[in-house]
């Protein structure tokens, strides 16, 4: 029996995967091409060609290689110097917008103590398996797989943990199964402290995004994330301003509760690109608390998500 024979035995799906498939003695040895798939799908695929083969009466034993090659992922850090500018929502909706344009995307929500993208991801309540002592992502809104001490942990539990605690939870939430991800977002908490360092020193981003609101304090806090990544070598891909302008629901009136231009303005000074504004909006706020988020959307609030989504993607391409 030939290759061409070999293959027509494997269901349509798999024949299309195998690379090579060979005869000899009565056993069967297939190569078959797992790139893409998590390992629960492998699996089930090497079982189904393993059953094919081995009903044909001239196969006693069939051997079935699964191979992949190795993915190129890459992780972009998402941090602030300080909480509240809406750094997980931004993480989430950019994921969201890299999606729709077609990459490959997963999220890790690396604010062991605070954790707020189950909520986002409409995954909440929701629990990993461990595969090969791995964790498996959790697939939530949009398609999106997450990893979050928020799938771990019991709704309402506080997570009481010192440093070295925190940063080991984070290896297991970046070390999971993430099949085929090309670009991994990690939501870091707050600040410039131990999860910062652990992620600097064990899980080199290929970039860094920085969020601020538009006020002074804010900002005084964002240089600080900035030089932090700058000092670790990691490149800075830009600096997004978030919660940038209001407008009113009755009169369409906008006003800048909080200020406006201040976050182009500190990138224009530290030398680094300036992502673009994301609104102050009550579309991002519901769709948040409802995990339905807004860059799975064709809206103003989704377009804003969309154009920084292009700017990343495109500082990922010139950084290399």
């Amino acid at each position: 029996m030939d290759e061409a024979a070999l293959k027509a035995l494997l269901p349509g799906a798999i024949a299309a995967r195998a690379s090579s498939a060979r005869l000899a003695d009565g056993r069967a040895i297939v190569v078959i091409d797992a790139t893409g798939l998590d390992p629960a799908a492998r699996e089930a695929m090497e079982q189904a060609a393993r059953a094919a083969l081995e009903a044909h009466p001239a196969i006693a034993e069939a051997r079935i290689a699964m191979l992949a090659a190795k993915t190129a992922r890459r992780i972009i850090a998402v941090g602030s110097g300080k909480g509240g500018v809406g750094k997980s929502t931004l993480t989430v909706n950019l994921a969201v917008a890299l999606a729709r344009a077609g990459h490959k995307v997963g999220v890790v929500d690396a604010d062991i103590h605070g954790p707020s993208v189950p909520t986002l991801l409409a995954s909440a309540g929701e629990r990993p398996i461990a595969r090969d002592d791995k964790l498996m992502p959790v697939i939530g809104a949009a398609g999106i797989p997450a990893l979050s001490m928020g799938h771990l942990a019991e709704a309402g539990q506080a997570i009481a943990w010192r440093g070295p605690m925190a940063a080991g939870a984070l290896g297991q939430l970046i070390d999971a199964h993430w099949g085929d991800v090309e670009l991994l977002l990690v939501d870091l908490p707050p600040g410039t402290g131990d999860i910062q360092l652990t992620m600097l020193q064990k899980y080199k981003p290929a970039g860094a995004v920085i969020v601020s609101s538009p006020q002074d304090l804010a900002l005084i806090d964002a240089r600080r994330a900035a030089a932090l990544f700058e000092l670790g070598k990691v490149p800075l891909l830009g600096l997004v301003e978030n919660m940038a302008g209001y407008a009113c629901p009755h009169c369409g009136e906008i006003s800048d509760p909080f200020g406006a231009g201040g976050v182009e303005a500190a990138a224009a000074e530290m030398g680094v690109p300036f992502l673009g504004r994301v609104p102050l909006a009550m579309a991002i706020r519901t769709g948040g608390d409802a995990g339905t988020p807004s860059a799975a959307t064709d809206s103003a609030e989704g377009q804003a998500f969309a154009a920084i989504a292009a700017r990343v993607a495109a500082r990922l391409t010139e950084i290399g």
